[in-house]
């Protein structure tokens, strides 16, 4: 079998894992972000590393959700150092800051992303929010993270803390495909598991939203016709509450 074959495969293997294992936490996040959106109140996004991708995988995208938050720290990110990111995100104390940055708040919601859910500032935002009465949602991957010893003090894993566990289902290491001569494996699975899981939690929050009678707003593609003027009157509305916009 063709590797490009054997990866595809494995995802597919995972996706129809999520589609039925994953389905409870899925709805359940789906009732969080409603409940959010019927209240005002907000949805952020935080990962580091790689990670960072699926906070802005719902932010700003053609048929995405308007309220949606991503925590965007570059530090954090790869762009300017992925080594650095690497270190910092084990760090403990920066999380207090971007939650004080953001203005994230009582009653909000944060999906916290972390294939290993151990790293300092991702279990201190995680506690932090609870303390601080923010739904707290981990896209995680349980079978990573169980694997090994959390890196906070308070020996928490993320999964630990989350009100709602969302679990990509992947492999320990991330990396799936294993190729004669090669040392390891290739090719991880977070990415696109994750990006479906949090997008299957928007379709599912925007059905029940409209059974409510509320329809949430949503952002146009900016490259069909008629997309420009949709875009630009939520711009007009959020620009000023949602930080990155």
């Amino acid at each position: 079998m063709s590797k490009y074959i054997e990866y595809i495969e494995t995802v597919q293997g995972i996706i129809e894992q999520i589609k039925t294992d994953g389905a409870d936490n899925i709805i359940k996040t789906a009732e969080a972000f409603k409940e959010a959106l019927e209240k005002g109140n907000n949805i952020y996004l935080f990962g580091t590393g790689h990670s960072h991708m699926l906070a802005e995988e719902l932010f700003y995208r053609a048929g995405g959700l308007v309220k949606i938050q991503p925590i965007l720290n570059e530090p954090l990110m790869l762009h300017e150092s992925a080594s650095y990111s690497t270190e910092i995100e084990r760090q403990e104390g920066l999380a207090e800051s971007l939650f004080d940055e953001y203005g994230i708040k009582k009653d909000d919601v944060i999906v916290i992303i972390s294939n290993s859910g151990r790293n300092g500032v991702i279990v201190d935002m995680a506690l932090l929010c609870k303390e601080r009465g923010v739904k707290v949602i981990a896209l995680t991957n349980i079978n990573h993270t169980m694997s090994g010893a959390s890196r906070h003090k308070s020996g928490k894993r993320l999964c630990e803390i989350a009100d709602i566990v969302l679990d990509n289902f992947g492999c320990v290491g991330d990396a799936c495909v294993e190729i004669d001569g090669v040392s390891g494996k290739v090719c991880p699975t977070s990415t696109v598991t994750g990006a479906l899981i949090l997008n299957s939690a928007v379709a599912e929050c925007v059905e029940m939203c409209v059974a409510d009678g509320f329809v949430p707003e949503h952002f146009a593609s900016a490259n069909i016709d008629g997309g420009d003027e949709i875009n630009n009157k939520l711009l007009e509305k959020y620009k000023k509450e949602i930080k990155h916009l």
